[in-house]
Protein backbone atom coordinates (compact mmCIF):
# COMPACT_ATOMS: atom_id res chain seq x y z
CA UNK A 1 0.00 0.00 0.00
CA UNK A 2 1.46 3.74 -0.96
CA UNK A 3 1.06 5.83 2.27
CA UNK A 4 -0.22 9.34 1.48
CA UNK A 5 -2.98 8.32 -0.87
CA UNK A 6 -6.09 10.73 -1.09
CA UNK A 7 -8.23 7.24 -1.71
CA UNK A 8 -9.39 4.73 0.77
CA UNK A 9 -8.50 1.57 0.41
CA UNK A 10 -11.09 -0.96 -0.94
CA UNK A 11 -11.36 -4.66 0.11
CA UNK A 12 -12.35 -7.38 -2.74
CA UNK A 13 -12.21 -10.29 -2.28
CA UNK A 14 -10.09 -11.55 -5.30
CA UNK A 15 -9.28 -15.15 -6.76
CA UNK A 16 -6.08 -16.50 -8.49
CA UNK A 17 -5.19 -19.37 -10.37
CA UNK A 18 -1.54 -19.59 -12.44
CA UNK A 19 0.48 -21.95 -13.89
CA UNK A 20 1.07 -24.66 -11.62
CA UNK A 21 -0.94 -23.43 -8.37
CA UNK A 22 -4.30 -22.37 -9.74
CA UNK A 23 -4.90 -21.74 -6.03
CA UNK A 24 -8.08 -18.65 -5.06
CA UNK A 25 -6.31 -16.28 -3.29
CA UNK A 26 -8.20 -13.69 -1.65
CA UNK A 27 -6.65 -9.17 -1.36
CA UNK A 28 -7.09 -6.19 -0.60
CA UNK A 29 -6.70 -3.69 -4.08
CA UNK A 30 -5.96 -0.07 -3.39
CA UNK A 31 -8.13 2.58 -5.50
CA UNK A 32 -5.70 4.24 -7.64
CA UNK A 33 -5.65 6.27 -10.77
CA UNK A 34 -3.78 4.90 -13.24
CA UNK A 35 -1.45 8.06 -13.08
CA UNK A 36 0.02 7.12 -9.76
CA UNK A 37 -0.63 3.01 -10.44
CA UNK A 38 3.12 1.93 -10.35
CA UNK A 39 4.10 -0.48 -12.95
CA UNK A 40 3.71 -3.46 -11.25
CA UNK A 41 1.86 -4.55 -8.13
CA UNK A 42 3.05 -6.99 -5.71
CA UNK A 43 0.49 -8.90 -3.75
CA UNK A 44 1.05 -11.48 -0.93
CA UNK A 45 -1.63 -13.96 0.93
CA UNK A 46 -1.94 -16.41 3.50
CA UNK A 47 -4.41 -19.29 4.03
CA UNK A 48 -4.33 -23.16 5.85
CA UNK A 49 -4.50 -26.17 4.15
CA UNK A 50 -6.18 -29.42 5.52
CA UNK A 51 -3.80 -31.96 6.39
CA UNK A 52 -5.92 -34.56 4.77
CA UNK A 53 -6.56 -32.48 1.38
CA UNK A 54 -2.69 -31.92 1.52
CA UNK A 55 -1.99 -34.53 -1.02
CA UNK A 56 -4.66 -33.71 -3.48
CA UNK A 57 -4.33 -29.97 -3.39
CA UNK A 58 -0.54 -30.63 -4.42
CA UNK A 59 -1.64 -33.09 -7.23
CA UNK A 60 -4.46 -30.94 -8.71
CA UNK A 61 -1.59 -28.01 -9.27
CA UNK A 62 0.99 -30.67 -10.37
CA UNK A 63 -1.47 -30.32 -13.43
CA UNK A 64 -3.20 -27.00 -13.69
CA UNK A 65 -6.34 -26.37 -16.30
CA UNK A 66 -4.67 -24.59 -19.21
CA UNK A 67 -8.07 -22.85 -19.26
CA UNK A 68 -7.65 -21.22 -15.69
CA UNK A 69 -3.80 -20.74 -16.71
CA UNK A 70 -5.04 -18.87 -19.71
CA UNK A 71 -7.80 -16.66 -17.44
CA UNK A 72 -5.33 -15.92 -14.87
CA UNK A 73 -2.97 -14.23 -17.97
CA UNK A 74 -5.93 -12.53 -19.24
CA UNK A 75 -6.13 -10.50 -15.99
CA UNK A 76 -2.55 -9.59 -16.19
CA UNK A 77 -1.22 -11.22 -13.48
CA UNK A 78 2.24 -12.72 -13.57
CA UNK A 79 5.18 -13.69 -11.53
CA UNK A 80 2.74 -15.97 -9.95
CA UNK A 81 3.76 -18.24 -7.24
CA UNK A 82 2.67 -20.18 -4.16
CA UNK A 83 4.87 -21.82 -1.56
CA UNK A 84 3.93 -24.33 1.41
CA UNK A 85 5.07 -24.83 4.90
CA UNK A 86 4.46 -26.57 8.06
CA UNK A 87 4.37 -24.30 11.16
CA UNK A 88 5.11 -24.99 14.66
CA UNK A 89 1.57 -25.53 15.70
CA UNK A 90 1.61 -28.81 13.41
CA UNK A 91 -0.85 -26.72 10.49
CA UNK A 92 0.02 -26.62 6.77
CA UNK A 93 -0.01 -22.87 5.44
CA UNK A 94 -0.03 -21.45 1.81
CA UNK A 95 2.06 -18.26 0.93
CA UNK A 96 1.00 -17.07 -2.40
CA UNK A 97 2.50 -13.77 -4.07
CA UNK A 98 1.70 -12.84 -7.41
CA UNK A 99 2.12 -9.44 -9.62
CA UNK A 100 -0.55 -7.03 -10.87
CA UNK A 101 0.58 -5.81 -14.45
CA UNK A 102 -2.72 -4.56 -15.82
CA UNK A 103 -4.60 -0.78 -15.59
CA UNK A 104 -7.78 -1.83 -13.78
CA UNK A 105 -7.01 -4.51 -11.32
CA UNK A 106 -11.31 -3.86 -10.14
CA UNK A 107 -11.72 -4.85 -13.48
CA UNK A 108 -9.56 -7.50 -14.24
CA UNK A 109 -10.94 -9.46 -10.87
CA UNK A 110 -13.97 -9.46 -11.93
CA UNK A 111 -13.51 -10.83 -15.09
CA UNK A 112 -11.55 -13.41 -13.59
CA UNK A 113 -14.11 -14.66 -10.72
CA UNK A 114 -16.99 -14.73 -13.71
CA UNK A 115 -14.91 -17.33 -15.73
CA UNK A 116 -16.38 -21.04 -15.85
CA UNK A 117 -13.74 -22.40 -15.83
CA UNK A 118 -11.98 -20.59 -12.72
CA UNK A 119 -15.26 -21.34 -10.72
CA UNK A 120 -15.51 -25.45 -11.43
CA UNK A 121 -11.68 -24.94 -10.27
CA UNK A 122 -12.70 -23.27 -6.87
CA UNK A 123 -15.14 -26.43 -6.17
CA UNK A 124 -12.29 -28.28 -5.90
CA UNK A 125 -9.89 -26.55 -4.14
CA UNK A 126 -11.66 -24.54 -1.73
CA UNK A 127 -12.65 -27.91 0.31
CA UNK A 128 -8.74 -27.93 0.82
CA UNK A 129 -8.33 -24.78 2.33
CA UNK A 130 -9.14 -22.85 5.59
CA UNK A 131 -8.57 -19.51 6.51
CA UNK A 132 -7.38 -17.82 8.99
CA UNK A 133 -9.26 -16.54 12.15
CA UNK A 134 -7.56 -13.27 12.23
CA UNK A 135 -8.53 -12.00 8.30
CA UNK A 136 -10.36 -9.46 7.51
CA UNK A 137 -13.94 -9.91 6.94
CA UNK A 138 -14.54 -11.00 3.54
CA UNK A 139 -11.39 -12.42 2.92
CA UNK A 140 -10.48 -15.88 2.37
CA UNK A 141 -7.01 -15.81 2.28
CA UNK A 142 -5.26 -13.69 4.42
CA UNK A 143 -3.69 -10.56 2.98
CA UNK A 144 -0.07 -9.32 4.14
CA UNK A 145 1.73 -5.89 4.26
CA UNK A 146 4.50 -5.48 1.56
CA UNK A 147 7.44 -4.36 4.22
CA UNK A 148 10.40 -4.74 1.77
CA UNK A 149 10.93 -5.01 -1.80
CA UNK A 150 14.49 -5.21 -3.48
CA UNK A 151 14.33 -5.20 -7.57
Amino acid sequence: MIEGKKEKEQIMMFRLFSLGWLIPVLLVAMAASSESRPAVERYGAVIGVKPEKLEYYKKLHANPWASVDKAVKAANIRNYSIYLTQFDDGKWYLFGYFEYTGDDFEADAKKLAADGEVKRWWKETDPCQFGLENRKKGEWWKTMEEVYHLD
